[in-house]
């Protein structure tokens, strides 16, 4: 890794191109920004709408409504929206020059960034995302390395929910419709977690985007002025977009504090637990203040308690990370900022914090739902993704061709070259919902029949 001296500056990196309309002057005829925009693209879209069938962490819901990754991802979104208004006035005060700039709509990128950021993620929560890996590391898959491109192989073998996203929304068709979904630069700049290829993953596989739209990435990074770190030959390597860290901080804040009410409704959490988690947050003039709220506006439901005490401990740490973006605004942009905005909160809240993200690990992440999904969403997407591989790599079999024309046509998967068929089994499998994996999982099994 190299020394650099580039320093980003804001009216570089917040820009309204849009990736595959550089050169194109569009006539626009309502008065929303080109951001909301990106936000109003991403709502009505298909893969958007298909995340309220995918696991957050707990079970689609029975009787009792919990998280899926749209409401969590609705929730990230509102977060996001707050941080970056806060960031903008903050230092539209510190930095006048920005109060006239396209800066002070920093609020609806991050929030638009947030509406993406699991766009990626496979069915099944993270085990899908394992079991993805797994097929080609472990599982059959293995085979396919001799057949492929070490770059493709790092792809696949390291496959990354966020590298997906940033796949799903640069993706082009055979040569039509460049750029995907057509997003402004900050917007994807900002999504982007882990700046780099899957060939400097490192130990945690993080990676924020595949070989095949490596192009893209630097296209956006150098036209936003984001350094690239790695020296000539080595893996490609660049610092975040500051915005990365607000989408980040406000995923952070939404899925420890949401995930700690939805285990209290599913009574993982005693009321006693919960209150205790989510009061640590605040000092105890703080406590008995909240209790005063909750008496005067006569809430006598646990549950409805929660949730006050729950909106409480988000707006703390919502203006904490917001203060910290601004008190580190200069190392963010020099891009020697370490860590996530919310490792540098104050004493109190981050080991409240801590306490949560402990308590979640071994009483939630760990408990018999969970696991129970993991383990029937790991077999499954496993299936799928061995039948589905084997058919493209076979596609004159008569089995194969039955299964390839099933796929919707938007997938490349009569493609001449075999890492783009590839790819495309793994698009259409990453891109289902819990129900509908199961359901085709049943179906290309014999253990269930279409009822007409």
């Amino acid at each position: 890794m190299r020394n650099f001296a580039v320093i980003m500056n804001w009216k570089q990196l917040i820009t309204t191109k849009r990736l595959g309309q550089e050169s194109r002057h569009l006539e626009r005829h309502d008065d929303r920004s080109e951001f909301k925009r990106d936000y109003d693209r991403l709502v009505f879209s298909a893969p958007f709408r298909r995340l309220q069938n995918k696991t957050q962490v707990f079970p689609l819901p029975g009787s009792v409504f919990v998280h899926n990754r749209l409401t969590h991802s609705l929730e990230v979104a509102s977060v996001g929206m707050s941080l970056g208004n806060d960031v903008a006035h903050m230092l539209s005060e510190r930095h006048p020059e920005l109060s006239d700039s396209l800066f002070m709509q920093i609020g609806t990128i991050v929030s638009a960034a947030c509406l993406a950021h699991d766009l990626g993620n496979p069915p099944f929560g993270h085990s899908g995302e394992k079991a993805i890996q797994a097929f080609f590391k472990e599982g059959p898959g293995q085979d396919l390395q001799r057949e492929v491109s070490p770059a493709f192989w790092n792809d696949v073998t390291h496959f990354e929910g966020n590298a997906n996203a940033f796949h799903l929304l640069t993706y082009r068709f055979k040569g039509r419709r460049e750029g995907g979904f057509v997003m402004t630069y900050p917007m994807l700049g900002s999504i982007v977690k882990y700046p780099c290829s899957s060939s400097a993953a490192g130990k945690k596989g993080k990676f924020g985007f595949f070989d095949a739209d490596r192009a893209y990435y630097q296209r956006i990074a150098a036209d936003m002025g984001i350094p690239c770190i790695s020296a000539p030959g080595e893996p490609l390597r660049y610092v975040r977009h500051p915005l990365v860290y607000l989408v980040e901080a406000a995923d952070d804040i939404c899925y420890e504090i949401m995930d700690i009410e939805d285990a209290h409704k599913l009574r993982i959490l005693s009321f006693e637990q919960t209150s205790d988690l989510l009061l640590a947050f605040f000092t105890d003039d703080e406590q008995r203040h909240i209790w005063q709220r909750i008496a005067d506006e006569g809430i006598d439901d646990d549950n409805e308690k929660v949730v006050y005490m729950r909106s409480c401990v988000i707006g703390r740490l919502e203006s904490e990370c917001a203060r910290v973006f601004c008190d580190h605004e200069g190392e963010i942009l020099e891009g020697v900022f370490q860590g996530a905005l919310i490792d540098h909160i104050d004493e109190m809240p981050l080991r409240a914090y801590r306490r949560c993200s402990a308590l979640s690990v071994e009483k939630i992440y760990r408990s018999k739902p969970v696991l129970d999904v993991e383990l029937s969403g790991f077999r499954i997407i496993e299936t799928l993704m061995q039948t589905m591989t084997e058919a493209v790599r076979h596609p004159d079999r008569y089995f194969s061709q039955q299964l390839i024309q099933r796929v919707s046509s938007q997938y490349y998967i009569d493609s001449p070259e075999l890492e783009t068929r590839i790819m495309a089994v793994i698009d259409y499998v990453s891109g289902m919902t819990d129900v509908f994996a199961l359901d085709i999982y049943q179906k290309i099994n014999g253990i269930s029949l279409p009822i007409v």
